[in-house]
């Protein structure tokens, strides 16, 4: 009760604003009262004011006792800064494609920090019994390996490598397949699957590589690939990328060659 009469006393002048502003004294006055840093600083917010912000008034106030949040809204007020939110929101990703990313596809961010589009390559399954097992509602008895032409990626790089994929509408950075490429005598291979049903990714099992993507744009999403996988040759599947016909089955991989 004390301190709600001395408040009213204090602020009874304040009622009208246009003819008394609240200056380092009146604050003064009010932390000397008793009152509350948090009730100073609604007041300092709602109220005309005059202050001194010079080096001898801020030095006057902080003799006083004056918490600093109170000194920096003080000075806030007399500048016309607005004080700073007590929580800052979550920052949300672009509503805007990243500069060079404008069709679906994956990317790389290049040395010069441009996204560049990779090509895609085109891959060859093989499986003993394979033509035989489309036409038994996909059920695969033996390997299913893809073979990529060539021993190494035409797209050469070093780590760090960023990768940004720019996923169809309704689809998933899950569904994309990070994969270890496997080099032969004149291509690139990987295990798809053992025994087991034929997936729209592929299926791939083991040679697949764990990653996590980010969010970074509607649509796109980020990861990067460190030392820690060790250099070789890797490839990016996307989903729904298998087509088949009645002579084979092939697909298409964005690959890359990490030569350290």
């Amino acid at each position: 009760m004390r301190k709600l009469v001395l408040l009213l006393y204090l602020l009874f002048p304040l009622a009208s604003m246009a003819q008394q502003a609240l200056t380092n004294d009146g604050v003064i006055q009010m932390k000397k009262a008793g009152l509350s840093d948090d009730l100073i600083l609604t007041t300092i917010q709602a109220t005309q004011a005059k202050f001194d912000v010079s080096p001898s008034g801020i030095i006057a106030l902080k003799s006083a006792g004056l918490d600093d949040k109170v000194i920096e809204a003080i000075v806030n007020k007399t500048s016309g800064l607005k004080p700073p939110s007590n929580s800052a929101a979550a920052p949300e990703p672009s509503s805007a494609l990243p500069s060079g990313i404008d069709e679906v596809g994956v990317y790389y961010l290049n040395k010069s920090g441009t996204w560049t589009e990779m090509m895609p390559e085109v891959i060859n399954y093989k499986s003993g019994g394979f033509l035989k097992s489309l036409a038994t509602d996909g059920i695969v008895k033996g390997d299913l390996n893809g073979h990529i032409p060539g021993k190494k990626s035409r797209f050469v790089t070093t780590f760090p490598v960023r990768i940004a994929l720019y996923a169809p509408e309704g689809t998933a950075p899950t569904e994309y397949l990070l994969l270890r490429l496997r080099v032969n005598s004149n291509n690139r291979e990987f295990r798809s699957m053992t025994g087991g049903v034929i997936h729209s990714s592929g299926g791939a099992t083991r040679d697949q590589v764990p990653f996590t993507a980010t969010k970074i744009a509607p649509r796109v999403y980020s990861f990067t690939l460190d030392s820690k996988l060790g250099k070789g040759e890797y490839g990016i599947m996307p989903p729904g990328s298998i087509t088949t016909s009645n002579l084979a089955s092939s697909g298409k991989i964005y690959s890359m060659s990490i030569t350290e």
